[in-house]
């Protein structure tokens, strides 16, 4: 924040004279003392591999690939690809086992598809200056939700972004939190990036057969929550702790109309010729776009810097992948619904 900012928040907060007047402000500490020890979760991703490396999705127009994500997940969509396997309908805090947030990042667009939601008739600003053309992780943006208005300053003001990279008001996002029954739930080391070195945190050679033999224990243990917003500069829909989960608020319909299949991880190293072998795993998806302050994120993004493991790859937004063909879609959706939890998690 800029002198003249910080100048003109003093004002319009009428804060002279007063001093017990509570901004609404968060100050994040940056320690230059931090934890020390081994992260026991770093590398584990090296175990999956190259068992789990990207494959050809068909060979000689056969399916070889397993259930990908993401996926139509409008009301009433069923893929055709018969699958053998039941996704997750608890909120992952509830099921057996227990699964927690392992990593949080999100994605330009909306991997996923929800008519009249976030599709291909969605709108976003003309041209997005923060959009990375170059590198290993090319920014291909995805569907974008119904709510942006060009003539609505929320949608058009920039933002002072202070921790997030890339990103901009306006857009949209999709947000996934990845969930393991074997993370380091409950310690210093249960959020990490990449993802994977998060979700088989506690994988070791034995447990790497046991869940390999048998598929269904994967979905059982490993599972995605995601949730699709429209940034806009308003601190009317800030939320302070978007790193935990996804947001579950029934007045507002966030995170109560969810479809629940098994898939695949994602992002734009796959597509319909090059898939996921990591499947399959529970996804719980958000069938709503909802808009959020682009302070929600920043905070988020804050709060990924202080974590144990270096969050730093993840601070901006990744390419989305292109949306799942029907045959590579699993056949098994289930609507469900949901209280109003405290929280998604």
């Amino acid at each position: 924040m800029t002198c003249l900012e910080m100048k003109t928040l003093y004002r319009n907060l009428e804060c002279c004279g007063h001093p017990e007047t509570a901004t609404g402000f968060m100050s994040v500490p940056h320690p230059t003392l931090r934890m020390t020890g081994v992260n026991y979760c770093a590398g584990q991703k090296a175990l999956t591999q190259p068992a789990l490396d990207n494959a050809a999705c068909f060979v000689d127009a056969v399916r070889q690939a397993g259930e990908q994500a993401g996926t139509d997940v409008t009301a009433g969509y069923v893929g055709e690809l018969v699958s053998e396997y039941t996704p997750i309908t608890d909120r992952y805090y509830k099921a057996t086992p227990a699964l927690c947030p392992v990593n949080v990042h999100w994605h330009l667009g909306a991997e996923h598809r929800s008519a009249a939601e976030f599709d291909e008739s969605g709108v976003a600003p003309a041209a997005d200056p923060h959009r990375r053309l170059t590198g290993d992780d090319e920014t291909r943006q995805g569907y974008s939700c119904y709510h942006y208005d060009a003539n609505d300053v929320k949608f058009t003001t920039p933002y002072a972004w202070q921790h997030c990279l890339d990103m901009a008001v306006g857009q949209t996002y999709e947000v996934h939190w990845p969930h393991s029954a074997i993370g380091a739930c409950g310690t210093p080391y249960q959020y990490q990036t990449p993802f994977y070195d998060g979700v088989f945190c506690g994988l070791n050679e034995e447990l790497l057969g046991v869940l390999g033999a048998t598929p269904q224990l994967i979905a059982n243990h490993v599972g995605v929550q995601a949730q699709v917003f429209t940034i806009v500069n308003d601190e009317n829909y800030f939320y302070p702790d978007l790193i935990r989960g996804m947001l579950v608020d029934s007045e507002h319909s966030m995170g109560i109309d969810i479809s629940a299949y098994t898939g695949s991880t994602t992002g734009t190293s796959r597509d319909n010729e090059m898939c996921s072998a990591y499947t399959p795993i529970t996804w719980q998806v958000d069938r709503k776009c909802h808009l959020i302050s682009a302070s929600s994120f920043d905070k988020m993004c804050a709060d990924m810097k202080q974590m144990r493991d270096d969050m730093s790859s993840d601070l901006h937004p990744h390419g989305a992948r292109e949306l799942v063909l029907d045959s590579l879609s699993a056949n098994n959706q289930v609507d469900t619904s949901a209280d109003d939890d405290l929280h998604g998690r």
